[in-house]
C-alpha cells in the first residue's frame, strides 16, 4: 500500500473542510492569548461561551489587572482549573505591559516566555492572529489523526510537530492544524474510527476497512 503523503492529505482535506483559522472566538491577539489559556483541559465550545462575557468586560491587558484575582476566577470558573488560569492571565497581561508595550508579541521565542503560553498555543496565536507560521499546533486530534494516517510514528506533540512541519511549506502550517482537527472530530474520532466514511479508507494504514490496526494506540 502506497504511503500517504502530508501534501496529499492536506489537499484532500481541503476539498471537504473549510474550517476557520482557529475554533476559538476572538477579536484581538490579546483575546486569543487569553482563550488559548482557557482552552487547556476545556472544550472550545465551553471557552467560546465564557469568552462572550469576557470580551464585554475586558479589552486591554490593564482591564485584567484592574480586577481582583477572585473576580477573574469567578468569570472563568466554568472553564476548569480556574485558579491557575486566572493567575496565568494576569501574569501574562502584566508581562505584556511591562515588557512588550502593551502588545502581544509576534515571535515564538517571546510568546513562550509568557505565563500559560506553550509552543502549541503560541503557534495558534501567531497563525490565527498575525498570519505568521513558526510551528504547527498539535493537540490531541492532530496527534491522533497524524499517527493513524501514518504521517508520524511519534507519540509526543513535539516530535509529531516536527514531522508535520517537514511535510508542508510554512504557509500551510496553520491550515493543516484546523484541517486535521476537523477530520478528527468528524470521522477519525478518539472513541471509534468511522473508516467506512473516510476519504482515506482505501489508503490509510489504520483503516479498519482494510483490516488494519489503529496506529494511534
Amino acid at each position: 500500500m502506497k504511503k500517504l503523503s502530508l501534501d496529499i492529505v492536506y489537499r484532500r482535506l481541503k476539498e471537504i473542510y473549510t474550517p476557520p483559522k482557529t475554533f476559538l472566538h476572538f477579536r484581538t491577539p490579546l483575546d486569543l492569548a487569553v482563550v488559548t489559556i482557557l482552552s487547556a483541559q476545556c472544550t472550545d465550545a465551553r471557552v467560546n461561551i465564557v469568552s462572550k462575557h469576557l470580551f464585554q468586560k475586558y479589552h486591554t491587558p490593564q482591564d485584567y489587572l484592574n480586577v481582583s484575582r477572585e473576580e477573574l476566577e469567578q468569570d472563568i470558573h466554568s472553564c476548569g482549573t480556574y485558579r491557575i488560569k486566572a493567575k496565568y492571565i494576569q501574569e501574562l497581561c502584566r508581562m505584556i505591559l511591562e515588557h512588550h508595550g502593551g502588545e502581544v508579541p509576534r515571535t515564538m521565542a517571546e510568546l513562550i516566555q509568557l505565563p500559560g503560553i506553550g509552543r502549541k498555543t503560541a503557534s495558534v496565536v501567531l497563525s490565527a492572529a498575525f498570519g505568521l507560521h513558526e510551528g504547527i499546533a498539535v493537540d490531541t486530534h492532530v496527534l491522533r489523526v497524524a499517527r493513524r494516517l501514518g504521517l508520524s510514528k511519534s507519540s509526543t506533540p513535539e516530535k509529531v510537530e516536527r514531522d508535520l512541519m517537514a511535510g508542508l511549506p510554512p504557509e500551510q502550517w496553520g491550515e493543516i492544524t484546523t484541517l486535521l482537527i476537523s477530520h478528527g472530530r468528524a470521522i477519525c474520532t478518539a472513541r471509534k474510527r468511522a473508516c467506512e466514511r473516510c476519504i482515506f479508507k482505501k489508503t490509510c494504514p489504520s483503516s479498519s476497512v482494510l483490516g488494519k490496526k489503529d496506529l494511534a494506540k
